[in-house]
């Protein structure tokens, strides 16, 4: 199927289901290998997935969910846009994509295992305030 951006284009909603799997396999610790011996598959194809140049299939989605321990709808979250196809669309304001971007990243990943461990509420939330702080600072003196 082709694109606008050309007929070998992976399609934004492919790419954006594929982060998701990404990023719930690298927050579990999983190997693209083990996720590959969990769904039959190899993990270049595990690879091709994550990037989106290889579209999931639903009854593989729907094992991929099972291994991965999540609902289905988790690797369409944060796709609105009714009806198009095409591209994924974001509500205005959303800083979804920010977050996806981030959180893709090694150390996103890192960093949101890191977070979600700490038990104490309050400490959790001074490492927001001073990550909010930070980012000020840098902004100030630029």
């Amino acid at each position: 199927m082709a694109t606008k951006d050309g007929p070998r284009s992976a399609n934004p909603v492919d790419t954006h289901v594929g982060s998701r799997i990404r990023v719930r396999r690298q927050v579990m610790k999983m190997s693209q290998e083990k996720l590959g011996e969990e769904l039959g598959v190899t993990f270049q194809q595990v690879q091709k997935y994550e990037r989106g140049t290889n579209r999931v299939g639903a009854s593989r989605l729907w094992r991929m969910a099972e291994v991965l321990t999540v609902p289905v709808n988790f690797f369409f979250d944060g796709l609105t846009g009714e009806h198009k196809y095409d591209a994924p669309e974001f509500a205005e304001g959303d800083q979804t994509p920010i977050v996806y971007d981030f959180i893709k990243s090694s150390d996103g990943v890192a960093l949101a295992t890191a977070v979600s461990q700490i038990k104490n509420k309050a400490v959790r939330r001074q490492i927001l305030e001073l990550a909010r702080s930070l980012a000020k600072d840098q902004d100030d003196d630029e």
